[in-house]
């Protein structure tokens, strides 16, 4: 017969990590509205907004990542959507403030996720370039379309082999010729 003390602290503990999985997938949907929220600013070109935004952001994420001490919560998938996000979002920031991207970090847990947030990013910068094209910031759309060339020639020397890395990886491809399409058609109207 089943040990019930036994049994009991098997139950015990499965309620447990259910109960820290559910901090965990509210902690990580704070994450993603303000990551979503830092992006929407800089897009708008509130700066000062993002700054203070990604503050927040900041201790978010370090509540998001103190709840995955339990290593099988570390790869819940809303903690990777999370952190991918928090990379975009603090990365595209970063470009438009200083023209650098933020560096992986271990505290990051996964080298994907933040290579899956590299990948997001490109749809934010080209994002970036149409608007600035839009309102005649030339420079800054020839410099958002080389950051897409630049995430995308460091891509393409990794050997990539999990599969969502790897779809976001060849999307990146077809960010970059729409890019590579704006600034040819600057160039042909003598804009750049």
């Amino acid at each position: 017969m089943i040990d019930k003390s036994n049994f009991e602290m098997i139950k015990g503990s499965m309620e447990q990590f259910d109960a820290q999985r559910e901090l965990l997938i509210k902690k990580s949907r704070d994450v993603l509205k303000l990551s979503k929220q830092v992006i929407y600013a800089v897009h708008r070109g509130d700066i000062k907004n993002a700054d203070s935004l990604s503050v927040s952001l900041k201790k978010e994420l370090k509540a998001l990542l103190e709840l995955c001490s339990e290593p099988k919560l570390s790869f819940e998938g809303s903690t990777s959507i999370a952190i991918q996000e928090y990379v975009e979002a603090a990365a595209y920031l970063s470009f438009v403030k200083s023209g650098k991207i933020i560096p992986f970090t271990p505290d990051l847990i996964d080298v994907n996720y933040y290579l899956m947030g590299l990948c997001d990013l490109t749809g934010e910068l080209s994002r970036r370039a149409t608007n600035q094209a839009a309102i005649g910031k030339f420079k800054e759309t020839v410099k958002a379309k080389e950051a897409i060339d630049d995430i995308y020639a460091h891509m393409l020397q990794l050997d990539i082999r999990e599969n969502d890395l790897r779809r976001k990886a060849d999307g990146i491809k077809y960010e970059l010729k729409k890019m590579e399409d704006l600034v040819c058609e600057l160039k042909l109207r003598g804009k750049i």
